[in-house]
């Protein structure tokens, strides 16, 4: 009965608008309140705030983002876009390939979806326009592409789900990185057959020499060299998360200087941008914390886990219901709010189910991304809407496509949990 109220309470703050961190909190107290009394609220309220800073993984957090924002003022967003416009433009549908090779590369010092998607549609999107290419199909290359970054490394999705489900955070950012190839593979995939299908939606661009592409490697060689040494050294046991970020960090305000002269004002907004996100995140992540431990006062997970036990069906009908309400609530809600909402519920269930807890953390990420382009509330769709003054209903019919091949790609990720696990279980 306490669980239910709470619960209501909880989205009733949603539903008023209050901030979800915020939200969490307040409901979470209440609940710890009504069931363990002031002295047992007051002391999560105490304690809640030290666990958390004490986790040596959430510094991966405001390091990632620090990256981001060193590489994302640094300009090489466009260069990243003209390096893979140069080697596939000559391919039918080859610059919406290349929108998501530099979706995946921006993704992998982004980490944030909605940010890779704006970048995208200041970058790669008047490029295709430019070049005749169908604005409906543009549009929703565009926006599928910016998904990426929920899934390879270093994403910041993946890193609150690890510590929501308290699972191995390096593991888990190397699970994503099979599947991520699967997904980009996927959208330049479809790309090629829906220009193939009908050619006057995506003109080929003009040809550019041998010369000239290996030229302009050189442009994006050091942000590619980041972004494998990054990545590698979480693979190799040489450095953990936290310790990779903290160099991802600092590498990149070097390459950040040395592309120009920078002023204190830049750098100063650099870094208060990256603090407030990270300020935003730590307060949803210790919501989170509270209502976990109003959830266990209440005996909430176990009894759900107790019933799914009970019930007559295989284990994998479970997971497949799971994702099926991973998909629903895409459609509804923000991807952060799903997780903190339903992780600390659903990943116990999931390890008594006997499944891999890295493995379902891939499948729900994946099912995030499909949330971020689906309707009513896709928001990669919006800001693309936005940037490309296109209407929101013609960058969701463009974005359908890969909708339908990244149900495809979801399928051969649930039916072979190996493509997830098999990168993690070489790590040392």
């Amino acid at each position: 009965m306490s669980a239910a109220v709470i619960l209501a309470l909880l989205f009733t703050l949603l539903l008023l608008g209050a901030p979800i961190g915020f939200a969490l909190i307040l409901s979470g107290f209440a609940g710890i309140l009504w069931v363990g009394g002031t002295t047992a609220a007051l002391g999560v309220l105490a304690s809640v705030p030290h666990e958390l800073a004490g986790k040596f993984e959430f510094l991966t957090i405001p390091m990632f983002l620090l990256m981001a924002e060193f590489v994302l003022r640094s300009g090489v967003a466009d260069d990243l876009f003209k390096v893979a416009a140069a080697w596939t433009g000559r391919v039918p549908g080859g610059l919406g390939m290349a929108t998501a090779l530099s979706g995946a590369g921006f993704g992998a010092i982004c980490g944030s979806s909605t940010a890779s998607a704006a970048t995208l549609s200041a970058t790669s999107l008047p490029a295709m326009l430019k070049h005749g290419y169908e604005r409906r199909m543009a549009a929703g290359v565009v926006a599928i592409s910016g998904t990426l970054a929920m899934l390879i490394p270093p994403s910041i999705a993946m890193i609150i789900y690890g510590l929501l489900a308290d699972v191995n955070i390096g593991k888990l950012l190397i699970a994503g990185v099979v599947p991520a190839v699967l997904v980009t593979a996927a959208i330049m995939l479809t790309t090629y057959v829906l220009a193939k299908r009908d050619p006057s939606c995506a003109p080929l661009s003009a040809k550019v020499t041998w010369g000239e592409k290996f030229r302009l490697l050189r442009l994006v060689a050091p942000m590619l060299v980041l972004m494998m040494a990054v990545t590698g050294v979480i693979y190799t046991g040489v450095a953990t998360p936290t310790e990779a970020s903290a160099m991802g960090a600092l590498v990149s305000a070097i390459l950040y200087f040395m592309r120009g002269r920078r002023t204190w004002a830049e750098v100063a907004d650099l870094f208060g941008r990256a603090t407030r996100t990270s300020c935003m995140v730590a307060i949803i992540l210790l919501g989170a914390h509270v209502f976990t431990v109003f959830f266990a006062l209440t005996q909430t997970t176990q009894s759900l886990i107790g019933w799914v036990g009970a019930l007559p069906v295989e284990p994998w009908v479970i997971i497949v219901a799971l994702t099926l309400m991973y998909l629903v609530l895409g459609c509804f809600l923000d991807q952060i709010a799903i997780l903190v909402l339903t992780v600390p519920i659903v990943a116990p269930l999931v390890s008594s189910l006997g499944f891999d807890l890295i493995w379902f953390g891939v499948i729900k990420i994946v099912t995030a991304e499909l949330g971020m382009v689906t309707p009513p509330l896709g928001l990669n769709c919006f800001v693309v809407s936005k940037y490309s003054r296109t209407p929101v209903q013609d960058v969701f019919r463009g974005t359908l496509p890969h909708v339908a091949a990244h149900l495809v790609v979801l399928a051969v990720l649930l039916l072979f949990p190996a493509l997830s696990l098999w990168l993690p279980s070489q790590m040392r």
